[in-house]
């Protein structure tokens, strides 16, 4: 089984969420595919907030348990699709394409993400959180 995480997912996971037990759940348990778009999102992140060297050492362990895909043209037609219906980032409109290209569950926690129930599987994460 495959799933798709996204970078709130990611996050999750290092901001010691309650459902970042889940995140890792999901990556033990089965392949975990990631957009490097929404990886960057990740790294990004991490840099303000912990520095350079710290937030490349996590995007590190993040590389080693999941798949990271780089976009070629048909995800970035999709992509780009998903976004131009808008009501969602570019870069979040990765992730919802890397689960649709994979026919795989999208976990996120991510509200604009979530509203997007028609269009992909998603697994809320904010239930595990209890948000």
């Amino acid at each position: 089984m495959t799933v798709v995480l996204d970078a709130w997912a990611v996050m999750a996971l290092y901001e010691d969420h309650p459902c970042g037990d889940d995140v890792e759940a999901a990556i033990d348990s089965a392949e975990a595919v990631m957009s490097s778009i929404n990886l960057g999102e990740v790294l990004y992140t991490l840099e303000r907030d912990h520095g350079l060297e710290q937030a490349s050492m996590l995007v590190e362990q993040v590389r080693a348990v999941t798949s990271v895909e780089d976009p070629d043209w048909d995800l970035v037609l999709r992509a780009a699709h998903i976004k131009a219906a808008g009501g969602i980032s570019y870069a979040d409109s990765y992730c919802v394409a890397t689960a649709q290209r994979h026919e795989a569950p999208l976990y996120t926690g991510d509200p604009e993400i979530l509203a997007l129930s028609h269009l992909v599987e998603l697994v809320d994460l904010r239930e595990a959180s209890g948000r």
